[in-house]
């Protein structure tokens, strides 16, 4: 294909869920390999090290941008760091709370096909991590999640600590 030549959608998202199914697979091979070498419990422990240590730099660098921009690192200021195209999401407000539904991921999907839900949902806590980084008094939380059988991930930032206010997920 020529660099200047346009992909179709389907096109860029057949590619794009191929890179994500590549990085799903690379992370379970080395989750795996971690509990075979180090026992499920010290596994474990060592995957959501990595895991905290993954999402923290991500939270850090968006933190970086949004300061870059002049914006104050609030929920809605993080910019999207997943290539939208590939999950398949939607805006829900609940009891008066703004939420992100979650129909599609690719990375679940590879984890539940592989039957590796417990140590794909390791990698989920990334998302507590990156928040955590970003601006420690937002908690990101996971009210349901695909890895946990329900029939979507239901996702939510809330003010950490006991604060009344919420933050719907952009």
């Amino acid at each position: 294909m020529a660099n200047d030549e346009m992909l179709s959608r389907e096109e860029a998202l057949r590619q794009i869920r191929l890179g994500i199914r590549r990085v799903a697979l690379l992370y379970h091979a080395f989750a795996q390999t971690l509990i075979d070498q180090l026992g499920r419990e010290r596994g474990f422990e060592v995957i959501r090290k990595a895991i905290d240590a993954y999402g923290s730099h991500i939270g850090k660098e968006a933190r970086r941008v949004a300061e870059g921009k002049g914006l104050q690192p609030v929920p809605e200021n993080f910019e999207s760091d997943l290539p939208t195209l590939a999950w398949e999401t939607e805006q829900v407000t609940v009891e008066g709370e703004g939420r992100v539904r979650v129909h599609h991921c690719p990375l679940a999907k590879e984890w539940i096909e592989l039957g590796e839900r417990e140590i794909g949902r390791l990698y989920c806590f990334v998302d507590q991590a990156k928040m955590k980084a970003f601006n420690p008094e937002y908690e990101y939380l996971h009210l349901k999640n695909l890895l946990d059988g329900d029939p979507y991930c239901e996702l939510v930032i809330r003010r950490a600590k006991g604060s009344k206010g919420t933050r719907p997920l952009h």
